[in-house]
């Protein structure tokens, strides 16, 4: 059964502190879960894990319970009591997953982890895959909740991670990776809360503020473009899609510009804080739930954050395409006609293909304002990507082949998983022919690559012969699991973008590995990084 159990005390509001070491402890007093693959398991020493387990547990307990592990695809297995317990992950992956079974780690993080206010998670694993891991316990944590109950309780709950590493540079993990840890598991919460909250409190006006307050962690300042004067500079589509809510739409931009950049890289994020269809009206069954088709900008703003932190060498500016696509006496009609800001016009025949709309105004602001050399778009587009690729691999679409392989890479890597769809323009984007206007925004046949479709016309808006780097990334599925919001994207984007940064963990998860680096030619260092 796909999803997580609903959200318990024992999850919500918890602090997450990523240690080197989190100290020995009698598990009554500090209840804990060891997680990792079965032969990382039997790696590790006895004297490496006594400390945190006696005088419960004994070296023939712990023994005997490795010795009874069947994983299939998990397993787990009770130390002492419900104070400490071992979950194993799967031993083999297949080549559409990542190495660190990122998924299963937080499966195994919601149904094993004991309960208490002092808790601890010891994950053995590779190096390579600390990142990963990192990022699935995070999603494990919602920190969203309106439950009576908890703002009834005052305590505090606190979560201690250690990483042993077995394998190859099974070193200590320093006070840097720490860091990146603690940044990446910010954003991805950070995300994740952000689609948890339903529009009658996460509205245009609340993510403005909440992009606001990044800003000012960050020393950055946000541009914002917002109600009438986004129609009074012909940003057509986002004020077309939210002219009808009570909160107007909104373009907000974050930009880091530092001196030495080499390339100005543009992330670009669909922020409908709701989506009732528009009058092309969803029914009763599916419109429950969008209050997540916020996710793209979510995810954004999550890395954005968390990349800028850890020190990144480009130009990088954040757009946020914010609206709220509600049902009122201005609201777009079927049939209505509007210029976007590309200057193309585009017949409306389904209010509820509304977020190409506002991706279209985005992705034109950074290539003709910004001079973006790379765009990626973000977004809870089309219900299709599920059926394309699923629910746990998002589907990228991409003018460029060394950018799909990369996508995929970086997916393996962090965990966000990725799986291409058919890039062929001159095939599908006469789905969108219009009689009256340069465009429809809703394909003729929706049984034609909609996804594919739904990402060309945003591409359409650039021009398919743009000469930069075009990424759109879908990723309606994967940004839940069951009820709760995962944080997607947020390690994506990290990991992609790893070879832009100072950090040495986003480095390394970086889909362009050491071996293809010459680090004595700073050209080649250029060039490297205008690839990834």
């Amino acid at each position: 059964v796909r999803g997580f159990p609903a959200v318990s005390g024992k999850m919500a509001n918890v602090q997450l502190e990523f240690r080197a070491s989190a100290g020995d402890a009698d598990p009554r007093s500090r209840p804990l879960l060891f997680l990792g693959q079965l032969p990382n398991l039997h790696r590790v020493a006895w004297s490496q894990v006594k400390g945190k387990l006696q005088p419960r547990v004994t070296e023939e307990t712990w023994q005997a319970a490795l010795s009874s592990m069947t994983p299939n695809p998990t397993d787990s297995c009770p130390l002492y009591l419900n104070y400490a317990v071992i979950g194993v992950l799967p031993s083999r992956v297949s080549r559409h997953n990542s190495p660190s079974a990122a998924q299963f780690i937080t499966r195994l993080i919601r149904s094993c982890l004991p309960g208490g206010t002092n808790r601890a998670i010891i994950i053995v694993c590779e190096r390579t895959e600390v990142f990963a891991s990192a990022c699935a316990i995070s999603r494990a944590f919602p920190l969203f909740t309106r439950r009576s109950s908890a703002s009834r309780r005052t305590e505090k709950k606190t979560v201690t991670v250690e990483f042993v590493l077995v394998g190859q540079n099974n070193g200590p993990i320093d006070v840097t990776m720490l860091k990146c840890l603690e940044s990446a598991s910010d954003g991805v919460r950070l995300a994740a809360r952000i689609v948890d909250t339903p529009c009658n409190e996460m509205n245009t006006d609340t993510f403005i503020e909440e992009i606001k307050a990044v800003g000012k962690d960050l020393g950055i300042v946000p541009t914002i473009i917002r109600g009438e004067d986004l129609k009074g500079k012909g940003f057509g589509g986002i004020y077309g899609v939210g002219k009808a809510a009570e909160h107007p739409p909104a373009l907000v931009i974050l930009s880091h510009t530092p001196e030495e950049a080499t390339q100005t890289i543009v992330w670009v994020g669909k922020g409908i804080v709701y989506d009732t269809g528009g009058l092309s009206i969803k029914g009763k069954t599916t419109m429950p739930g969008m209050k997540r088709d916020c996710g793209g900008a979510a995810a954004v703003l999550g890395a954005f954050k968390a990349t800028v932190k850890q020190g990144f060498k480009d130009n990088l500016h954040a757009l946020f395409c914010l609206a709220e696509n509600s049902v009122g006496p201005n609201a777009t009609r079927p049939d209505d006609i509007h210029m976007l800001y590309s200057g193309k016009t585009v017949e409306i025949n389904n209010t509820d293909a509304e977020g190409r709309l506002v991706l279209a105004d985005g992705v034109t602001y950074a290539c003709k304002d910004l001079g973006a050399d790379i765009v990626i778009d973000m977004a809870t587009l089309t219900g299709a990507q599920g059926i394309a690729t699923g629910k746990y691999h998002a589907a990228v679409l991409t003018n460029s082949e060394e950018w799909e392989v990369a996508c995929v890479k970086a997916g393996r890597n962090c965990g966000d998983l990725v799986h291409p769809l058919v890039y062929c323009p001159e095939l599908h984007f006469s789905e969108f022919t219009s009689a009256v206007a340069d465009m429809k925004n809703s394909v003729a046949d929706r049984d034609n690559a909609q996804s594919s479709c739904a990402g060309l016309f945003i591409a359409s808006h650039i021009g398919f012969d743009w000469p930069g780097v075009w990424v759109h990334i879908d990723i309606a599925s994967p940004v839940h699991a069951g009820e709760r919001a995962t944080g997607f994207g947020v390690a994506l984007l990290l990991s992609l973008f790893g070879r832009a940064s100072e950090d040495p963990l986003l480095n390394m998860v970086s889909p362009l590995g050491e071996e293809d680096v010459d680090f004595q030619d700073a050209e080649s260092d250029c060039k490297r990084r205008r690839l990834v």
